[in-house]
């Protein structure tokens, strides 16, 4: 029903910035909450960023909290993710993700829907 597309990945220095897009698509649910998520190699998913439907609540992952800054516009189905003054652990490939819940959530459990991810990579 709802297809997410993430693009804006890439290879950025440490200390630089790049920002990504997630494009949803479909039957999308009347309201809902979007969130960020990366996987490293060798590495377990984790929680980077969510957003409630209004945009007036985020939360974070506490290493990237004051770096990274999650947004959405409505109008478009997209949700963004700013990501500042990078550094090489967050290399990762980065996924975005649609919930039926309006409220942010840490949870991937809670997620209906996921793009297939795109590649972020800093160097050193």
């Amino acid at each position: 029903q709802v297809q997410l597309v993430e693009s804006g990945g890439g290879l950025v220095q440490a200390g630089g910035s790049l920002r990504l897009s997630c494009a949803a698509s479909g039957r999308t649910f009347s309201s809902y909450g979007m969130g960020w998520f990366r996987q490293a190699p060798g590495k377990e998913r984790e929680f980077v960023a969510a957003i409630s439907w209004s945009g007036s609540i985020k939360s974070y992952k506490d290493s990237v909290r004051g770096r990274f800054t999650i947004s959405r516009d409505n109008a478009k189905n997209t949700v963004y993710l700013q990501m500042n003054s990078l550094k090489p652990e967050d290399t990762a490939v980065y996924y975005c993700a649609v919930t039926r819940i309006t409220s942010p959530s840490m949870h991937g459990n809670l997620y209906d829907y996921w793009g297939q991810g795109t590649q972020v990579t800093v160097s050193s």
